[in-house]
């Protein structure tokens, strides 16, 4: 008799303790008290990003075009200024993008070497951009040296065409 009285409240201890398993409330992201799920979270944020690609529009594509270098050379031209003044605008008028200078090279020369020549490439770019008045924590760069070439030919066209810096807004 004792033993199946032990045995009903264990199984109702059971029951109660899933229950209670089944009403709790989602947990939020850590310490961000609005009561929704990192899905959620994530979601909103995704919807967010997609809206301003999608208002954005043009300026998007204005954001991601090249600029091109001399051969072994950091030096910005004077079509590049343009467009990294174009691109100025377009950050200031939507102050949540980021951007990621790529700087890249030809395949010519040393990995170490084009590795070096790509972020001097890309440093260029940022640092004439924060000239233009964009704070420095909305620019970072990389360099990928000869690693990413658009064209692997070895022609001069194709080696002008990969020494360049792309440009990726990140949101």
């Amino acid at each position: 008799m004792t033993r199946s009285r032990i045995l009903t409240l264990a199984v109702l201890v059971l029951m109660l303790s899933l229950m209670g398993f089944g009403c709790a409330k989602k947990a939020g992201g850590p310490g961000d008290g609005s009561g929704t799920s990192w899905e959620d979270q994530e979601k909103a944020r995704l919807e967010q990003e997609r809206a301003l690609r999608e208002k954005m529009g043009q300026a998007a594509n204005e954001l991601a075009q090249m600029i091109h270098f001399a051969f072994n050379s950091s030096n910005l031209t004077a079509e590049s200024r343009q467009i990294l003044t174009r691109k100025a605008e377009i950050m200031r008028q939507y102050p949540q993008i980021k951007v990621i200078v790529e700087g890249n090279c030809d395949q010519r020369g040393t990995a170490e070497y084009n590795l070096a020549l790509g972020e001097r490439r890309a440093q260029a770019a940022a640092q004439y951009l924060s000239k233009l008045g964009i704070p420095a924590d909305r620019l970072s760069t990389v360099s990928y040296g000869k690693e990413r070439p658009l064209d692997p030919a070895t022609t001069e066209a194709a080696y002008a065409q990969n020494r360049r810096d792309e440009f990726r807004a990140t949101y």
